[in-house]
């Protein structure tokens, strides 16, 4: 059941966007993205989306197959120690999907009380 407070500005939009019959991004994805840009770790981005390690490398793994270059880098630990980051090309399609995700919110925006008014109350 989604969470009552997501609606307190009204509805939402959540996005996937399918590149493809294997390639799909969404909202999880992004997150997953974003935090690895944040934290410069993919354990610690996965920590706090609630999911393990191993997930959140299969996630990454399945983004830099998909792509013409991968999306993140890691580098193996080591006396300084080890870490991920976006790479450009990863900045770039974070940023392209969440400029799509502002297109469709606005969409929503625009539509939804049509929408509203045909609801069963």
């Amino acid at each position: 059941m989604p969470d009552p407070d997501a609606f307190a500005d009204g509805p939402r939009a959540r996005v996937r966007v399918h590149l493809d019959a294997e390639l799909m991004l969404g909202p999880g994805k992004a997150e997953l993205l974003e935090g690895i840009a944040a934290t410069g770790s993919i354990a610690e981005a996965g920590r706090r989306m609630g999911m393990s390690y191993q997930r959140a490398w299969s996630l990454v793994q399945t983004l830099n197959a998909g792509f013409a270059e991968p999306l993140v880098e890691r580098q193996r630990g080591g006396s300084g120690g080890g870490g991920a980051r976006l790479t450009a090309t990863g900045e770039q399609v974070l940023s392209i999907y969440r400029a799509i995700e502002r297109e469709c919110q606005r969409a929503v925006d625009k539509r939804a009380e049509a929408l509203a008014a045909l609801r069963r109350l």
